[in-house]
């Protein structure tokens, strides 16, 4: 059966709010500690300059009289606790080992994907650690899925990382940067700009599609404080995400850029109508697996549920701001067997191809427009969460394929 024809014959399961509610919250625990660690990794590594009286070379600052390919090549030289897997049967061949631009096309990949979730390697503060031939090889693959990356945060120089890799493999990709503020402490989200900023300075637009300000903001906030993400809990996160977002309009016009569009990322029930009015586009995490859903409900569950949660809500708006799929996708395995299962479709390679082979064209089709979680499994998702949270990439930690077939058809 094609995944046109499964989609078509098997009954809708609607999102209701208890399903919908149930993975947002699930969710939140696991980004709550995310969120915490951010802070408290910002406080540490900030008492560490001061001691020291010297910088790690988080930021793309550093680099302001050497606007070269050198400004991106170097990052942190401090640890990480996920190391670079440079090394190991992933990767890619070049056949001149000095272009980066000359690397051999895997025929088992196809650019079948609206966009992919990308986070590189060593780009969590404090323990920044990002290499730029790691990146290289990222972008190098990623190229031959897709056309667009969204990144989540600015932090350990990955913004310019990123767009450095893009320059030096010559492919055709766009990237939307991101800030991932923290409503305690305005110098998380002012450092992460500065950072966009410098990027965009020494790259310029060319290879940027916009700017995601705020992820899991108001989901975080309202689920420490408790309330309404339109009540008045939630409109309290979302003033101050509103600051944050024309800061970077602000930036961007200084830039000369101000056309570039500004947007913002969140659990699909968890936006706030005072962000949404202030940005372009929203990106909303879209998640059956938390929603407890089985593998072969997951694709229409979550076309459903974002259609009739995001979509519908945001043309009622009066900037009618595109909406997004920022993350979805399925786990192919978790690192314990009391967490293997949603309760209704196990984490597994063979589900996880289930879904490919339902979402990815039947999304191409009617043009929704994703971004695919994720392009690698994470090793400090493993180490901190556990569950199913390191296991959602395409590829393993060591950048080789799983053990599945891209879907081949073209994405808008």
């Amino acid at each position: 059966m094609s995944s046109s024809d499964q989609l078509t014959s098997a009954p809708l399961q609607q999102p209701s709010a208890q399903s919908g509610m149930s993975y947002a919250l699930e969710k939140s625990q696991k980004r709550n500690k995310r969120a915490k660690w951010i802070a408290i990794g910002s406080i540490t590594a900030l008492l560490i300059l001061v001691a020291i009286g010297v910088g790690v070379g988080v930021g793309v600052s550093k680099n302001k009289n050497n606007n070269n390919n050198n400004s991106a090549a170097s990052s942190s030289s401090s640890s990480s606790s996920d190391e670079p897997t440079q090394d190991g049967p992933g990767g890619t061949t070049q056949t001149d080992p000095n272009d980066p631009s000359s690397f051999t096309k895997d025929a088992r990949l196809h650019k079948s994907l609206y966009g992919l979730a990308y986070t590189p390697v060593g780009s969590l503060m404090p323990n920044c650690g990002s290499v730029l031939k790691d990146i290289i090889v990222d972008i190098q693959l990623m190229s031959q899925l897709t056309n667009r990356l969204r990144l989540y945060g600015s932090d350990c120089n990955q913004s310019a990382l990123v767009l450095e890799a893009i320059k030096q493999t010559k492919v055709d990709m766009k990237v939307y940067l991101g800030n991932y503020p923290d409503i305690t402490d305005d110098t998380v989200y002012t450092r992460q700009r500065d950072a966009i900023k410098e990027a965009l300075q020494t790259y310029g637009r060319d290879h940027v599609a916009g700017i995601t300000v705020g992820n899991e903001f108001i989901l975080n906030y309202v689920t420490d404080q408790g309330g309404d993400p339109n009540g008045a809990t939630g409109n309290v996160a979302g003033a101050k995400l509103v600051t944050y977002i024309n800061d970077t309009r602000s930036m961007l016009q200084d830039l000369g850029m101000g056309d570039m569009q500004v947007g913002n990322s969140d659990a699909g029930y968890y936006f706030n109508d005072l962000v949404l009015e202030a940005v372009d586009y929203g990106l909303a995490n879209v998640h059956p697996w938390f929603a407890d859903v089985t593998i072969d409900q997951a694709a229409n569950w979550t076309f459903t549920s974002f259609d009739e949660e995001n979509v519908q809500h945001a043309a009622t708006l009066p900037n009618k701001p595109q909406m997004y799929i920022a993350e979805t996708g399925w786990p192919s395995q978790a690192n314990d067997t009391a967490h293997d299962s949603n309760g209704a479709s196990t984490a597994s390679e063979a589900n996880l191809q289930t879904f490919l082979d339902n979402f990815v064209c039947q999304a191409n089709t009617n043009n929704v427009g994703y971004f695919y979680f994720e392009f690698f499994d994470e090793k400090w998702k493993d180490e901190m969460y556990g569950g199913v949270e390191g296991y959602w990439g395409l590829f393993h930690q060591n950048r080789t394929l799983k053990n599945v077939q891209i879907p081949d058809c073209s994405a808008p």
